[in-house]
C-alpha cells in the first residue's frame, strides 16, 4: 500500500475518531452546564475556541468556509458565559465515555498509541497551520488520561490535515462557497448547495459562488462539470499526497493500527452524529 492510499485511510480513520465530539449530546450538555443556554455555538467553541484569542476574524480566516458571522456569534456566547479553557475541559470530559459507548476497548487500545502520535504532531512543521499549532500548544493530560491524550494529538493531526487542505484551497483562488460547493463532488446524496448553506452560505453568496466556478470552467448552470468534479478530486488527491508525512512520522505500523481501531466503527461513529444532527452533517466522513 502506498503512502498515499495509507494517508485516505488514515485521514478517514482521524475524521470517525474526532469529528463525532461535535455532535455529541454529552459534550453540548456539558457545555450547557456552564451556562451557555441550550449549549449554542458549541461547535464552533469547542474547535476553535483554542484560536479565539486571536480575534473572531482569526477564527474566521482559518474556518475559511464558515459563515464569519456565525462563528462571530458562537464565540462572543461563549466569552459571555463562560471560558475557553472551561469549554475545552467540557468537551474533554465527554471524550473517553464517548468513545468506550462504541467499544469498550477502544480507549485503551487508542491509548498504546499516545506517545508515538505525540512525537508525529510535534515533529510537523506548523507554517500557515495556526489552528493546528493553537491545539498543538494547548495543555496536556497527564499520564493518568492517556486515552484522552492520544485523540487530542489525532486531533491535532486532523488540524493539520485540514488546514493543509485550506492552504490548497487558497492556491487555487477558492472563496469559501466556492469549496462548500464543490464538496458536492464528493458525496452523494445530498441536495446540491446543501454543504456551502450548512456553512452559511446565503444566496448571493451562492449566486457568487456558481459565478466564479463557472469562470473557472468548473461549473455550468449551477452544477459542477465534470471538469469540476475532477478538479475537486484532485483537490483531495493533493491533499493526501501532502499528508503522507504526517503518517510517515507516525510509521506504517502505528497508522495501520489507528486504522484498525476507527474503521470497524466508521457506521458507528455515523449513526453518534445522525443521531443529534440528521444524516447529512460532517461530510468528510460520509461517500
Amino acid at each position: 500500500m502506498s503512502w498515499n492510499e495509507l494517508a485516505q485511510r488514515a485521514s478517514r480513520a482521524s475524521h470517525d475518531l474526532v469529528g463525532w465530539i461535535y455532535w455529541d449530546p454529552q459534550a453540548i450538555k456539558n457545555y450547557a452546564d456552564l451556562g451557555v443556554p441550550d449549549g449554542l455555538g458549541y461547535y464552533a467553541a469547542s474547535r476553535f475556541g483554542p484560536l479565539a484569542g486571536a480575534g473572531n476574524e482569526v477564527v474566521a480566516a482559518s474556518a475559511y468556509s464558515i459563515n464569519p458571522t456565525f462563528l462571530g456569534m458562537a464565540l462572543d456566547l461563549c466569552r459571555q458565559h463562560t471560558s475557553f479553557e472551561d469549554t475545552l475541559a467540557a468537551r474533554n470530559a465527554a471524550v473517553v465515555p464517548g468513545l468506550a459507548a462504541i467499544d469498550p476497548a477502544l480507549p485503551d487500545r487508542l491509548a498504546l498509541l499516545v506517545q508515538p502520535l505525540w512525537d508525529a504532531a510535534d515533529q510537523l512543521h506548523h507554517g500557515a497551520r495556526a489552528l493546528f499549532a493553537a491545539h498543538r500548544a494547548q495543555p496536556r493530560p497527564g499520564p493518568d488520561q492517556p486515552a484522552l491524550s492520544a485523540w487530542l494529538a489525532i486531533n491535532c493531526l486532523r488540524e493539520w490535515r485540514g488546514d493543509t487542505h485550506w492552504a490548497l484551497c487558497v492556491a487555487a483562488d477558492l472563496g469559501p462557497t466556492e469549496v462548500g460547493l464543490l464538496h458536492d463532488a464528493m458525496v452523494t446524496g445530498y441536495e446540491v448547495e446543501w454543504i456551502a448553506r450548512s456553512r452559511g452560505a446565503d444566496d448571493a453568496a451562492i449566486e457568487k459562488g456558481w459565478a466564479r466556478l463557472t469562470a473557472k470552467g468548473l461549473a455550468s448552470q449551477k452544477s459542477l462539470t465534470d471538469a469540476g468534479r475532477q478538479f475537486r478530486q484532485e483537490l483531495e488527491d493533493q491533499t493526501d499526497q501532502l499528508c503522507g508525512q504526517m503518517w510517515q512520522l507516525l510509521g506504517e505500523e502505528n497508522t495501520l493500527e489507528l486504522c484498525a481501531l476507527a474503521e470497524p466503527h466508521h457506521q458507528a461513529f455515523l449513526d453518534r452524529i445522525d443521531a443529534t444532527a440528521g444524516p447529512q452533517w460532517m461530510p468528510a466522513v460520509r461517500d
